[in-house]
C-alpha cells in the first residue's frame, strides 16, 4: 500500500532534520521518499497534514499494564490502544503485575499479548523475586528474554545490600536500575506533608522520604557503578541531588510525570481520589524546581506512570483508595500545554524528553527518518485546543483528574509497524 503524508513538517533532532512543508511517501509502511512528491505520478492514499509535525515516535518508559493479574483494570492490548491514542509508538511496562515480571515466562507472555500491535512493548523486570526485596531475580535470564531495565516498582529496593547486588549484576548488561524512591518507614500516608495535609486532616508523607532513597541510591551507584534511574521524581531536594550527582559523573538519570509539574497538593482539597498518587503531589516550590530541572537537563525525560484502577477502588475514602492515575492519553497534551506553550520549552526539548532520552536510557534505538526505514512517527498538532473526555479513553479504566480539562497541543496520528492510528481508527498501511 502507498501512503503520502502531504505538506507536513518533519522534525527529528536526533538526525538534525528540520524540514517545513514537505511530503513523505510510505510504501507498505516503509519510508520510500521524502521531499516534493508529485501526487499525479504516485497512485497513493493522501493524508493532508498541513501545519502538522512528524516527530520520532514518542516513548513512555513507565506504564502499568496490569496484565497478568488485574485484567479488570487494564490489559496489554487496552494499554497499547491507549498508548496509540495518546501518541506513543513504544512503551515500557512495569513489573508490579501478579505474578511480577520476574521470569522469562512472564516477559514472553507480554510479548505474545502485544504481538502485531502498532505499539512496541518492552518489559521492565523485577529486580528481586516477587518484588519482595529479599532474593535477586534471575538477571541474566531476564535480560536474555528482553528486559530493558530492573525495578521493584512501587517500592524502593528494600536494602542497600540487595541494591548493590542488583547494580553489580545489571551493569554486566548495561541496563538501568529504576527506583521508586521512598523510605518505606516514612511512606504510610496519603498526601504530601505540609500545611494542606494538616488542614485536610490526612496522614502525610514527608518529602524527605523520597530524598533519603535518592541519596542512598546515588551513593551506591557512585560506589559500585551501574546505572540508577530515578522514577517520577517529585521533590526539589531530589532534583538537586540528581543535579549534583551528574556533575560528579555518576550514571544517574531521572524522569518526571506531567502531574508532578502541572499540579500541587492544593488539588487534594476536595478529597478527590483521582488526585491521590505516589509519590504524592507536592508544593509549588517543588513544581518550580522540577521545571527548572527539565530545562537544565537534570531531569532527562517525561513518563506517565500510567496507573489504571477500577472505579470501585477509587470510590473508597481518600486515605484508603489506591494510588495512581491514568496518563497515556493526556501526557502529550499536558506536556505541550504546560511546557511548550506556558514555559517556553521548544520542540527540541519536548522531543528529547518524550522520544530520544527514554530510549537512550533503556538502550532502545531512536526511530530514524531515512529512506528504507520502517516509519515510526508521532504526528503532532502543536496548537490544537481540545478538551479531555475520559469517556473516549481507550484505556479500560477512567481514573484521571484531567477530565474536562482544556489542553493545547496533541497527537493526531501515530504510525509504526506498518499500521496507523488516525481518526480513532487502526489502519494497515
Amino acid at each position: 500500500m502507498k501512503v503520502i503524508l502531504k505538506d507536513v513538517n518533519l522534525y527529528n533532532p536526533h538526525q538534525n532534520i528540520d524540514e517545513k512543508n514537505t511530503s513523505v511517501l510510505l510504501i507498505d509502511g516503509i519510508i520510500s521518499e521524502i521531499g516534493n512528491i508529485n501526487l499525479k505520478d504516485v497512485n497513493a492514499e493522501v493524508y493532508d497534514l498541513k501545519d502538522k509535525t512528524i516527530v520520532p515516535g514518542f516513548f513512555d518508559m513507565h506504564v502499568h499494564l496490569r496484565e497478568p493479574g488485574r485484567e479488570d483494570e487494564e490489559t496489554v492490548i487496552t494499554g497499547c490502544n491507549a498508548a496509540a491514542s495518546g501518541g506513543f509508538t513504544g512503551i515500557a511496562c512495569m513489573p508490579n503485575t501478579k505474578p511480577a515480571i520476574d521470569s522469562a515466562e512472564i516477559i514472553n507472555f507480554i510479548k505474545k499479548q502485544a504481538k502485531d500491535h502498532l505499539v512496541n512493548v518492552y518489559s521492565i523486570a523485577a529486580a528481586t523475586l516477587g518484588r519482595e526485596g529479599e532474593v535477586l531475580s534471575p538477571i541474566a535470564e531476564l535480560f536474555e528474554a528482553g528486559a530493558v531495565g530492573f525495578s521493584d516498582d512501587g517500592v524502593a529496593i528494600k536494602s542497600a545490600s540487595i541494591l548493590r547486588k542488583v547494580l553489580e549484576y545489571s551493569q554486566m548488561y548495561d541496563l538501568p536500575v529504576i527506583e521508586h524512591c521512598e523510605e518505606a518507614t516514612l511512606a504510610d500516608g496519603a498526601m504530601n506533608e505540609g500545611l494542606n495535609s494538616t488542614l485536610l486532616g490526612l496522614p502525610p508523607i514527608p518529602s524527605v522520604a523520597e530524598d533519603l532513597i535518592v541519596s542512598r541510591d546515588i551513593q551506591l551507584a557512585e560506589y559500585c557503578g551501574g546505572k540508577i534511574h530515578i522514577a517520577h521524581i517529585s521533590t526539589k531536594n531530589a532534583v538537586q541531588l540528581v543535579r549534583e550527582a551528574k556533575k560528579r559523573g555518576i550514571k544517574v538519570t531521572a524522569e518526571v510525570t506531567p502531574h508532578h509539574f502541572s499540579l500541587t497538593d492544593k488539588s487534594v482539597k476536595n478529597y478527590d481520589t483521582n488526585y491521590k498518587m505516589n509519590p504524592p503531589l507536592r508544593t509549588q516550590e517543588d513544581v518550580d524546581a522540577i521545571i527548572e530541572g527539565l530545562k537544565d537537563g537534570t531531569i532527562d525525560c517525561i513518563a506517565s506512570d500510567h496507573a489504571p484502577h477500577s472505579i470501585e477502588e477509587k470510590e473508597e475514602a481518600f486515605q484508603y483508595a489506591p494510588n495512581g492515575i491514568l496518563g497515556l492519553e493526556t501526557m502529550i497534551g499536558i506536556t505541550l500545554s504546560e511546557l511548550f506553550h506556558k514555559n517556553n520549552f521548544n520542540l527540541k526539548d519536548i522531543v528529547i524528553k518524550l522520544s530520544i532520552n527514554p530510549r537512550k536510557i533503556l538502550d532502545i534505538p531512536v526511530p530514524d527518518f531515512s529512506v528504507g526505514e520502517i516509519a515510526e512517527f508521532t504526528i503532532l498538532d502543536l496548537n490544537s485546543v481540545w478538551t479531555v473526555d475520559i469517556k473516549k479513553f481507550k484505556s479500560k479504566s477512567k481514573n484521571s483528574p484531567f477530565d474536562k480539562k482544556l489542553l493545547n497541543g496533541r497527537s493526531v496520528a501515530v504510525i509504526n509497524n506498518r499500521k496507523m492510528f488516525y481518526n480513532d481508527e487502526f489502519l494497515s498501511i
